[in-house]
């Protein structure tokens, strides 16, 4: 059986943009922090408004932020 999961990049993202904090990311997009970490974390998708908002505080498309990727499960 499988199942779709949404994977991000949020992080290496970050890393690559002078090492933005998470409060940096989350004071841009307007969320909180704990937002951030939820959904570099994988606990929480975002609304797709919120992954556009990402996406263009990154200045990259949506596909290079997010992807849903099918997982096998036993």
């Amino acid at each position: 059986m499988s199942e779709y999961k949404i994977h991000n990049t949020i992080r290496r993202l970050r890393f690559n943009n002078n090492e933005m904090t998470q409060e940096q990311l989350a004071a841009r997009v307007g969320v909180t922090r704990q937002t951030i970490i939820a959904i570099e974390g994988g606990k929480y998708s975002p609304s797709l408004e919120l992954a556009f908002k990402i996406a263009l505080a990154f200045g990259v498309s949506l596909e290079e932020v997010f992807t849903y990727i099918r997982e096998e499960k036993d």
